[in-house]
């Protein structure tokens, strides 16, 4: 595997929408310093529900990439899902929670599932995006930082799967807002998942 592409996005307001939002996201040139709180120079404006330690940095695979292409009719530029990295062979399906992305440097670790929101559906120009996005269930991969480091497109990745029982992104974004078995739900509290996931399985009985 390698990068394809690194993209960043500055603070702007889309059609229709009050909020500043760096959804806008275009592949750059040269090296790009990732640290525990995202790419140097993206911006992230609403930090309630995008950005922080465990969702700093935003992956698609081109696998996937490619199935949205023939699904959308048309080619994606990197970016168009506001993604950080494109990684080359990677399929979002196989990826589960604790999964490594080793690039030089650089350690990412897969944390959670992207859950789609109305500004992605502003940013596709489709507001029955979330429906058509959830429903694909390919979602793209929210990562902690685990070692920074500087990466360019190009740059070699090391893909290393969590050596414990798997919570894909397919599977956390079925089971997103929906009760966990006693037993899903001890899988998912064993693994590394998203803080935010962890506090809410342990303070309401196993919701979602």
């Amino acid at each position: 595997m390698k990068i394809l592409a690194i993209c960043v996005g500055a603070a702007e307001t889309l059609p229709g929408r009050k909020s500043r939002t760096g959804i806008n996201k275009h592949a750059v040139s040269g090296g790009v310093m990732i640290d525990e709180e995202g790419l140097i120079g993206d911006a992230i404006c609403n930090r309630e529900h995008h950005g922080g330690r465990d969702q700093a940095v935003y992956v698609e695979g081109s696998l996937t990439l490619d199935w949205w292409a023939k699904e959308l009719g048309r080619p994606l530029e990197p970016g168009t899902f506001g993604e950080n990295l494109v990684i080359e062979g990677l399929d979002n399906c196989a990826v589960a929670v604790g999964d490594r992305f080793i690039a030089g440097n650089l350690v990412l670790e897969a944390t959670s599932a992207r859950i789609p929101c109305a500004t992605f559906a502003t940013k596709m120009g489709d507001p029955k995006f979330v429906r058509r996005y959830t429903r694909a269930g390919r979602p793209g991969i929210y990562c902690r930082v685990v070692q920074g480091g500087t990466v360019a497109a190009g740059a070699v990745v090391t893909y290393v799967p969590y050596a414990g029982s798997p919570v894909t992104m397919p599977e956390m974004m079925a089971t997103f807002g929906r009760q966990l078995s006693p037993q899903d739900r001890a899988r998912y509290l064993a693994a590394p998942i998203h803080y935010k996931l962890r506090a809410m399985l342990e303070g309401d009985a196993g919701n979602l």
